[in-house]
Formats: C-alpha cells, sequence, structure tokens
C-alpha cells in the first residue's frame, strides 16, 4: 500500500498539469484572438510613436 501513496500526488499532479496546458492550448485562437491581436498591434504602435516622437527631439 506505500507504493499507492508514494504514486498519488505525482499522478494527480500530472493529471492537472496536463488540463491546465490543454485548456491553454484551447484558449489560443477563437473568436477572441482578433480582439487580442488589435490590442497587442495598438500597443506596438503606441509605442512606435512615441519612440519616433522621441527620436526627433
Amino acid at each position: 500500500m506505500d507504493y499507492v501513496s508514494a504514486l498519488v500526488p505525482p499522478v494527480v499532479m500530472a493529471v492537472f498539469f496536463f488540463g491546465i496546458v490543454a485548456i491553454i492550448i484551447k484558449s489560443q485562437g477563437g473568436p477572441n484572438k482578433a480582439k487580442e491581436d488589435a490590442i497587442v498591434d495598438a500597443a506596438i504602435a503606441r509605442a512606435e510613436a512615441v519612440r519616433q516622437s522621441s527620436d526627433k527631439d
């Protein structure tokens, strides 16, 4: 019985780990991808504008 109690914690952690990885993979893309991409593009454009304005000074 000691081997069962020794194996349970790693098995439980492995199941949770694979579950979290599966959730992360499934949440990539989908209907929110365009919105997330637009937010990132806006932030990059804002950073470029700030950098270009500081280069002119």
